[in-house]
C-alpha cells in the first residue's frame, strides 16, 4: 500500500479551506481537520498560515501558467495567441474558487493578504504575459516597447472589456473583445510592413 504524502493531503485541505473561508477565517485547526491530521503534522511542513496560503498561490499561478503554455500556437499571430492566452487565463480565474473567494474578500472586508494573493495572481499572469510580448517584439511582429507595461495594459484592457464592462452595460461578445482589443491594441502596436 503506497505511503500517504501529508504534504500534499494538507495543501489540498488548506486550498479547499481558503476555497470555503477565505484567508481571513481559514484556521491551522480548520485545515488539519480538513486533511484528517494533527496540527503539528501541517507545522512539520508549513511554518504558519502566511507560508501555507503562499504555496497555494505558486501552485494555482503554476497550474495558470502550463495552462497558458497549452494555448499557445505556433503558427499564430501574437494577437490570436493573446486572446486565446488571456481568455484561458481568465477563465481559470473566474471558476477557480480560490480566486473568487480571494475576491470577495478583498471586495468585502478588505483583507490585506486577500489583496496580496490576488495581486501576485495578476503579477504573474503579467509576468507570463510579458515573455509573450518579449517574443513578438524580438520577430518584429509588434513595435519594440516595454514589454512590462505593454503586458500590463493588455491584461487590464482584456478584463475591463471581459468583467468590468459587464457590470454596467450588457456583456460584449467573445468577437467585440478581440474586435476592440484589435482597434485599442493591435493597430497602435502592430509593426508596419
Amino acid at each position: 500500500m503506497p505511503a500517504v504524502d501529508r504534504r500534499k493531503q494538507v495543501l489540498d485541505a488548506a486550498s479547499k479551506s481558503f476555497a470555503l473561508f477565505g484567508y481571513k477565517a481559514t484556521t491551522m485547526e480548520q485545515v488539519a481537520k480538513i486533511a484528517n491530521v494533527g496540527k503539528g503534522t501541517i507545522y512539520t511542513f508549513f511554518t504558519n498560515k502566511d507560508e501555507l496560503f503562499d504555496e497555494i498561490l505558486l501552485s494555482a499561478i503554476m497550474e495558470m501558467k502550463r495552462l497558458a503554455e497549452r494555448e499557445i500556437r505556433k503558427d499564430r499571430d501574437f494577437f490570436d495567441n493573446l486572446y486565446r492566452v488571456l481568455d484561458a487565463l481568465l477563465e481559470f480565474r473566474s471558476e477557480h474558487e480560490l480566486f473568487i473567494k480571494l475576491s470577495q474578500e478583498v471586495r468585502d472586508i478588505g483583507t490585506p493578504k486577500a489583496h496580496e494573493g490576488l495581486t501576485k495572481v495578476e503579477n504573474g499572469i503579467v509576468g507570463y504575459l510579458k515573455g509573450i510580448v518579449e517574443n513578438a517584439i524580438s520577430i518584429g511582429e509588434i513595435k519594440p516597447l516595454d514589454a512590462q507595461v505593454v503586458s500590463f495594459v493588455m491584461l487590464k484592457l482584456y478584463v475591463a472589456l471581459t468583467t468590468d464592462f459587464n457590470q454596467l452595460h450588457k456583456p460584449l461578445s467573445k468577437e467585440q473583445i478581440k474586435e476592440y482589443m484589435m482597434v485599442f491594441l493591435a493597430d497602435g502596436l502592430k509593426a508596419s510592413s
